[in-house]
């Protein structure tokens, strides 16, 4: 398809546009690409695959008549002096969901979306085909354990399985990455408001989804969504497709035996996975439903589930002792929140939960979107926010000061702190044998080193 081509990605550094660069070069395809900065892990790959740009910066001469295609990330602006020349030479440009789907025009296409659940779905379609040896190809927002790479693309797959997520596709397109998969099969987990930076009001975030719901199949396609999501629910039973097939998921029944997870089985028998948590019980039912239009049986399904232990950074235990477990994962939005908390209290009632939350992208700093932060951490016995003043001021926004963020939680008790090692201090002083420690993140809390800090808190319990 793609072998032997030229082609030029712009904002190469970005955690899923470095992952494509790597997948096209391992395919044959003469790759190269600019950026203005470079963070890690991006760095030390691209690197490791000879891709790392000489300099940083736009250079428009890179770009010339002998390239088949430009990639643009969501990073380049609409004045990037590359992708301005690119358009100047006629040369095809390509947002990121454009490409992956000329890819996989001839493929089956499974899209998972939905404000939360998504990566651990995909990962969880991902593992229960590889268990059987299925050939597919992937698209995912997580590393995911027995995978190298975050994308895989192949002439061969008949099926391509994409994490398909709301935010716009390149500056130049606008509208959610996923209008662009055409799917067959689309997945929506729920709704619940995010990205105020593009969407800043929860209806105009919401409409995405009914336009997915009402246009975002392909004919005769099929709708996988949650039942136990009134509002996504009305959306999706309220388009008149009669092309398409609904079919409605739920919560997978389960128990909760000594901390350990069971499923219960249409024979009544239990089945243990390795993930936790109600939300990741409905992830399994969403995935099972997707496994099940693809030729999985049920009992392949739950054969091969149990041994499914999650996306890195989704309640991803990173240190232990016998005194406490250190969790790290990457809920930033309030639901993604409530669940991950929820989800450790579920597994361990008899623990004390201390969590701890980094407010680190646009909405989760924006005065207008904190209040849905209202009660989300309430279930945590000890409960501290993290956010650097720094971030307000890139993402040109007002000052936030303590108690605005402890009103917005409706938690007086709630410590905040605007300096990381304070909060690691916080935490050291904090823990005592018997509890549990969950640190989540969509970052990193300005360069903490979570496990070291993990381990470092094990070691003294």
């Amino acid at each position: 398809m793609v072998r032997h081509q030229k082609i030029h990605f712009i904002a190469i550094g970005g955690s899923i546009m470095h992952s494509l660069a790597i997948e096209l070069k391992r395919q044959g395809v003469e790759v190269s690409g600019s950026d203005d900065e470079i963070f890690e892990p991006s760095r030390s790959r691209l690197a490791t695959h000879g891709l790392l740009p000489k300099q940083e910066g736009w250079f428009p001469e890179r770009i010339h008549k002998d390239l088949d295609a430009v990639i643009v990330g969501m990073h380049a602006k609409a004045d990037n002096p590359e992708l301005q020349r690119a358009q100047s030479l006629g040369i095809p440009v390509y947002s990121f969901p454009e490409f992956i789907y000329r890819f996989a025009e001839d493929k089956q296409r499974i899209v998972v979306a939905g404000s939360h659940g998504k990566t651990t779905i995909t990962s969880m379609i991902m593992h229960v085909l590889k268990h059987y040896g299925r050939s597919f190809d992937y698209v995912v927002g997580a590393k995911v354990e027995g995978f190298d790479n975050n994308i895989r693309l192949s002439e061969e797959a008949p099926v391509i399985i994409i994490e398909g997520d709301e935010y716009p596709a390149a500056v130049f397109k606008p509208e959610p990455k996923f209008f662009y998969y055409h799917p067959h099969i689309t997945v929506i987990s729920g709704i619940a408001w995010d990205h105020a930076n593009v969407y800043p009001t929860e209806d105009e975030y919401v409409r995405q989804f009914e336009k997915l719901a009402d246009l975002g199949s392909v004919k005769a396609g099929s709708i996988v969504y949650n039942k136990e999501d009134a509002r996504l629910s009305s959306i999706v039973e309220g388009k008149e497709r009669p092309d398409v097939s609904l079919i409605p998921y739920q919560t997978h029944p389960y128990r909760v035996q000594n901390g350990l997870y069971e499923l219960k089985l249409p024979n009544k028998s239990y089945l243990a996975v390795e993930v936790f948590g109600k939300h990741n019980m409905a992830n399994i039912a969403a995935a099972k439903a997707v496994c099940m239009r693809i030729g999985i049986t049920e009992d392949m399904f739950y054969e091969a589930i149990r041994s499914f232990k999650g996306a890195q950074r989704r309640l991803q235990l990173i240190s232990e002792s016998p005194a406490i477990s250190v969790f790290s994962d990457f809920a930033h939005a309030p639901s993604k929140v409530k669940a991950s908390i929820g989800a450790l209290k579920e597994r361990n009632p008899e623990r004390r939960l201390l969590a701890c939350l980094e407010l680190h992208t646009y909405s989760s700093l924006n005065r207008n979107f904190l209040p849905q932060y209202k009660d989300s951490m309430k279930a945590a016995d000890l409960r501290a926010v993290y956010f650097n003043p720094a971030k307000l001021l890139q993402k040109g926004l007002p000052t936030l000061h303590a108690d605005d963020i402890r009103n917005a939680f409706n938690d007086p008790e709630l410590q905040v702190f605007d300096n990381s090692h304070q909060m690691q201090e916080f935490i050291e002083k904090q823990v005592e044998p018997g509890m549990n420690v969950l640190l989540m993140s969509s970052g990193n809390f300005d360069n903490l080193d979570l496990q070291a800090v993990g381990q470092k808190l094990c070691i003294n319990s």
